[in-house]
């Protein structure tokens, strides 16, 4: 029983989330590595698709964060990193995509999606609550009737 607080603590510890940070990337300076990280931690890896490339142990990760360190180091600041790696690679990168005129789509599809479905119950709703429609007369059912069991053979 002592041993099981134990086993949850553990377990939390494994759980947290995985930095792939490399310690030769790590920048000697802890203002720039701060920044590094805040910047790296906005940018999509584009291998994973749901992780920060802080986060990814992808090559293509690995050297987005060498370039956002570089960059930093060059003296740019966090904004012109930004803007430089969304010009090589597009908004795609960024985990928070802007809204303007490009990522519209991206932004509405999901309420595009739960409208249509919303729709679509509705109008099956009502289509099922209709009343069947017109009745057949003796003479149309007893045609009906010939023809499927002419077309059983």
């Amino acid at each position: 029983m002592r041993a099981l607080p134990l086993l949850l603590v553990g377990s939390l510890a494994l759980a947290a989330p995985a930095i792939a940070v490399q310690p030769d990337e790590v920048l000697k300076n802890p203002a720039l590595e701060q920044r590094a990280r805040q910047i790296s931690s906005g940018l999509r890896c584009l291998v994973c698709q749901n992780q920060s490339i802080d986060d990814s142990d992808a090559p293509l990760a690995k050297d987005l964060r060498v370039l956002v360190r570089e960059r930093l180091t060059a003296g740019d600041s966090d904004g012109a990193v930004m803007d430089f790696v969304v010009a090589r690679y597009g908004d795609f990168v960024l985990l928070r995509p802007p809204m303007n005129a490009r990522t519209i789509a991206l932004w509405a599809a999901p309420f595009l999606i739960v409208l249509f479905g919303a729709v679509f119950l509705w109008r099956r709703r009502n289509l099922a609550a209709a009343p069947a429609g017109v009745t057949l007369t003796a003479e149309e059912q007893r045609r009906l009737d010939d023809l499927l069991r002419d077309d059983r053979g």
